[in-house]
C-alpha cells in the first residue's frame, strides 16, 4: 500500500490531481464551519436530536446541518435533481433521445440537472427555513428568503466544487464531498464512545462488540458491492472487407448491488417526512400517535423501512437497466447468450437473472439500513451516528476512487493499490 502511494507521488499528473482533490475537500470543510446568520444553534441541536429526518441531513452534510452553515443542505438537492432526471429520461422521449446522443446529449442533460439543482435547493431551503422557524432569531418572510438564498448559494458552490474535482482531481467529486462529510464525523463518534466508557454508560465489552460488528459490516459491504453475476456472451464472426471481426467470448456483468445507496435515500426520505411533520405539532393527538407507532426505531417503522428499500431497489434497478435494450444491443452487434435465442427470449432470460440477483442485493441493503438499530440493541451504546447508509456511501466511494487511482498507476506501468 505504501509502495503504491509512493508510486502515485512519482507520477506528476497524478500527484497534482491528488493535491487538487485534497485542496478542494479542505475548502469544503472550511465552508462547513461558516454559519448562516440569525440561527439559534442550541435550538438546532435540540431539533436534530429529536430523531427526525434532520439527523439524516446532518450525517450527509458532515455535521454542517447541526451548525446550520452555508453548506447545511450539502449536495442533497443535486442528488435529488439527478435522480429526477434519470426518472424523466425514461418517461420523456426528448430526454431519452438526448441520453443516446453521446457526449453532447450528456452535456445538455447535465445542464438541466444544474438548473434543477438550483430550483430544488431554493425550494428546499425556503421550506426548511419555515420548518425551522423556532430556531430563527427573527422569523418572517424576509428571513426565510434570506436563509433560502444562503443555502442555495452554498449548494450551488458545492455542485461547482464537485464538478471541478471530477474534472481536475481524482474520483467522482460529488461522491467525495459526501464521503468527506461523513468521514469527518468519525473522530467525534470515537470521542463520544470514549466519553461513554469513562462515564460508565458503556463498558469495554460493548465497545469490542461494536468494533466487531463494524468490521464485519465493512467486509460484507465490500463483498456485496463487488459481487456480480456474469452471464456468458458469445459474439459471432463477421467479415468486413478482408478483416474478420468478433468470434470472442465475454460476459455480461449483473451487479448484486446495482442500485447503490439510492433505495435507502428514497425509503428514509419517504418514512421520515411524516415523522418530521408530526414533530412540529407535539400537542396534536394524531401527531403523538404517529410518533408513538411510526417513530424512528419502532418495530413498525423498521419493518416498513426494510420493505420500502426492497421495493425501491427493484424499481431503481429496472430504470437503470432495461433487459430489452440490453438484448437489442447484443443482437445488433452479433452477440448472443449460449443456449438462448436472440431478441425477446434473451431479454426474458436477463430479466429473470436480474430479478434473482437483485433480491439478494435488496435484502442486503435492507439489513445494512437497519443495522444501527441492531447495533444499539446488541452493543447498548446509544447515538450510533455512523449508520448503514453512511457505511455504504463511504465504502462505495473509497472503492471507486481506489479503482481510478489503480487505472492511473497501471497506465504508467506502476504497481497499483489492488493486488
Amino acid at each position: 500500500m505504501l509502495d503504491a502511494l509512493r508510486n502515485a507521488m512519482k507520477a506528476k499528473e497524478l500527484k497534482s490531481r491528488l493535491l487538487f482533490t485534497l485542496l478542494m475537500l479542505l475548502v469544503f470543510r472550511i465552508g462547513a464551519h461558516i454559519p448562516v446568520p440569525g440561527i439559534n444553534l442550541a435550538r438546532m441541536e435540540e431539533l436534530i436530536q429529536s430523531g427526525t429526518i434532520l439527523g439524516f441531513f446532518d450525517v450527509i452534510s458532515g455535521g454542517a446541518f447541526k451548525k446550520f452553515t452555508i453548506f447545511a443542505m450539502s449536495i442533497t438537492p443535486y442528488i435529488n435533481a439527478s435522480i429526477i432526471m434519470q426518472l424523466l429520461t425514461v418517461v420523456i422521449p426528448y430526454l431519452e433521445k438526448l441520453a443516446k446522443e453521446g457526449e453532447e446529449g450528456r452535456r445538455k442533460i447535465t445542464e438541466y440537472v444544474r438548473y434543477g439543482t438550483v430550483i430544488l435547493a431554493f425550494i428546499q431551503g425556503f421550506f426548511m427555513a419555515i420548518g425551522l422557524r423556532s430556531a430563527l432569531n427573527n422569523p418572517g418572510i424576509l428571513t426565510y428568503l434570506y436563509v433560502a438564498l444562503a443555502l442555495t448559494a452554498g449548494t450551488a458552490f458545492l455542485m461547482w466544487l464537485g464538478e471541478q474535482i471530477t474534472e481536475k482531481g481524482i474520483g467522482n467529486g460529488i461522491s467525495l464531498i459526501i464521503f468527506a462529510g461523513i468521514v469527518s464525523r468519525i473522530p467525534g463518534s470515537i470521542k463520544t464512545i470514549i466519553d461513554y466508557v469513562s462515564a460508565g454508560t458503556a463498558n469495554i465489552l460493548n465497545v469490542l462488540i461494536l468494533a466487531v460488528i463494524a468490521v464485519a459490516a465493512i467486509y460484507a459491504v465490500v463483498v456485496v458491492n463487488e459481487a456480480q453475476r456474469r452471464i456468458p456472451v458469445q459474439y459471432a464472426k463477421r467479415v468486413v472487407g478482408r478483416r474478420v471481426y468478433g468470434g470472442q467470448s465475454t460476459h455480461l456483468p449483473i451487479k448484486v448491488n446495482q442500485a447503490g445507496v439510492i433505495p435507502i435515500i428514497f425509503a428514509s426520505s419517504l418514512l421520515m417526512f411524516p415523522i418530521t411533520i408530526a414533530g412540529w405539532f407535539p400537542q396534536n393527538s394524531f401527531a403523538q400517535w404517529v410518533l408513538k407507532y411510526f417513530g424512528w426505531g419502532t418495530v413498525i417503522n423498521t419493518i416498513l423501512y426494510a420493505l420500502l428499500i426492497i421495493g425501491f431497489t427493484y424499481f431503481y434497478t429496472a430504470i437503470i437497466m432495461n433487459p430489452l435494450d440490453i438484448a437489442e444491443n447484443l443482437k445488433k452487434y452479433g452477440g448472443f447468450i449460449p443456449g438462448i435465442r436472440p431478441g425477446r427470449p434473451t431479454a426474458e432470460y436477463i430479466d429473470k437473472v436480474m430479478s434473482r440477483v437483485t433480491f439478494a442485493g435488496a435484502v442486503f441493503l435492507a439489513f445494512i439500513a437497519i443495522l444501527p438499530n441492531i447495533v444499539m440493541a446488541i452493543a447498548r451504546i446509544p447515538n450510533v451516528t455512523f449508520g448503514g447508509t453512511a457505511l455504504l456511501i463511504v465504502v462505495g466511494v473509497a472503492l471507486d476512487t481506489m479503482k481510478q487511482l489503480e487505472s492511473y498507476l497501471l497506465m504508467r506501468h506502476y504497481q497499483g493499490f489492488i493486488k
